[in-house]
């Protein structure tokens, strides 16, 4: 449907905010997308660096409703499953899905935001503006005062409806938080991450096609492909054992003892003025509702439900977040009073269980997949997938390579639980009665 007369002012044009400018142009919708950093198609000196993204189902198919996923896979490397880099010197192949070979995708976060930038600013009724910050919004009349950060112009913008994706820190968040009856909630971990790089001379003597662990229980490092056959190296590690690693001497000692083989693949030398040109950033996991306010504003991806990296689930929840509104505006004809409303309504729970799987599949990273259970588990979970696919999908399934909700991915796993255990007792039951008898 196309509504010439709607306008949308996107606060934020990272991968969340700039996907969302397609789905609503599409419809005919005139938008304007206000992004505080510069143009990073312009800007080649990247400022800081981000943890590489891990696209999946729910991802790829917003990008396919928009007509995108062909021109990013072009750029995206297969990841097939998790090589685990184990002490001493072990390495073991962790497939994410045996039974039907689905993978999940290596991409770079800055190209993908180019190639998404790009796609907007091709529909005509989309409009770009770079360093310019949020400063005020009047969410009841549709104002926003937006800063040129260059120019220290003031903007004034008006629209039908405000949508704020801009991030974990928002600042369209901020004005729903002034709100009556909104709720928020906030968890810092105590660990942190900082990026490290595997250069394309040494990728080669990585296995190709895996999303690299070194699960160490209180730490864990991973490894994600580049296209130029680098690595995109990250740590994470308490904050404060960062603090504790202040030399040469224990940062080199630190990696010989907990992840020795990466000493040659990262280089010494490398690794040493790597580790201390950046500082450590913090993980934090977001928990708010609603994220609407009467037919006027919407918060979406980060600025929603940020969450902490571990199931891969950031982006591709917040693409999902653009198919719902899609599917919403189809639903109710473009009534933003009861799209706004029902999408809030129906993301909430499970916005909130995929922040909680996150967290849970931390855990599993760095310290689960070494333990014999798990890969009992894991090696059932296969078998009756593979016996019965229709009735039981592993969990990591269910949330990567499936529409399912998230609240139904966990309300399945608490069911195979249940059934799994019930299984266990009638063994057991069943045991004590041959010896019995």
């Amino acid at each position: 449907m196309c509504d010439n007369n709607k306008s949308v002012i996107i606060i934020g044009g990272g991968l969340v905010g700039a996907l969302c400018a397609c789905f609503l142009a599409k419809r005919g919708y005139n938008i304007e997308i206000y992004e505080v950093r510069e143009d990073l198609r312009k800007c080649k000196l990247q400022r800081g660096r981000s943890i590489n993204l891990a696209l999946s189902h729910r991802g790829r198919r917003a990008l396919r409703s928009v007509g995108l996923e062909e021109a990013v896979l072009k750029h995206a490397i297969p990841m097939k499953g998790r090589l685990l880099h184990n002490l001493p010197d072990e390495l073991s192949s962790v497939l994410y899905d045996e039974h039907t070979n689905q993978c999940i995708y290596s991409v770079s976060r800055n190209l993908l935001n180019e190639i998404l930038l790009s796609a907007a600013e091709s529909y005509e009724n989309v409009k770009l503006f770079f360093s310019c910050k949020l400063v005020e919004a009047n969410l009841k009349e549709g104002h926003c005062l937006i800063q040129n950060l260059k120019t220290s112009e003031s903007i004034r913008s008006k629209a039908d409806l405000i949508i704020g994706a801009d991030g974990a820190y928002s600042k369209m968040r901020s004005h729903l938080q002034k709100l009556p009856l909104f709720q928020y909630s906030q968890t810092y971990i105590e660990h942190g991450y900082l990026e490290l790089c595997i250069s394309s001379e040494k990728g080669h003597l990585m296995i190709p096609n895996h999303l690299h662990i070194w699960p160490r229980g209180e730490f864990m490092m991973i490894a994600l492909p580049n296209k130029d056959n680098s690595w995109t190296v990250t740590l994470f590690m308490a904050l404060k054992k960062f603090k504790m690693l202040d030399s040469r001497e224990k940062l080199l000692k630190f990696f010989e003892s907990t992840f020795p083989d990466s000493i040659d693949l990262i280089g010494k030398d490398d690794l040493v003025e790597q580790f201390f040109s950046s500082k450590p950033s913090h993980l934090i996991s977001i928990k708010c509702s609603p994220y609407h306010f009467e037919n006027r504003a919407l918060i979406i991806g980060d600025a929603a439900h940020a969450m902490v990296p571990f199931y891969g689930q950031g982006m591709n929840c917040g693409f999902e977040d653009c198919t719902l509104l899609d599917q919403l505006l189809s639903e109710f004809d473009g009534n933003f009073e009861y799209v706004l409303e029902k999408f809030s309504e129906r993301r909430k729970e499970d916005a909130f269980a995929i922040c909680d799987l996150a967290m849970y599949n931390f855990k599993e990273m760095r310290d689960l997949v070494t333990k014999p259970s798990f890969r009992l588990r894991k090696a059932l979970d296969n078998l009756l997938y593979k016996l019965f696919p229709n009735h039981w999908i592993p969990l990591y399934n269910s949330v990567s390579f499936s529409e399912i909700k998230y609240t139904d991915c966990l309300k399945n796993r608490e069911w195979q639980n249940r059934v799994l255990a019930a299984a266990v007792i009638c063994l057991f039951l069943l045991g004590l009665l041959m010896i019995v008898f």
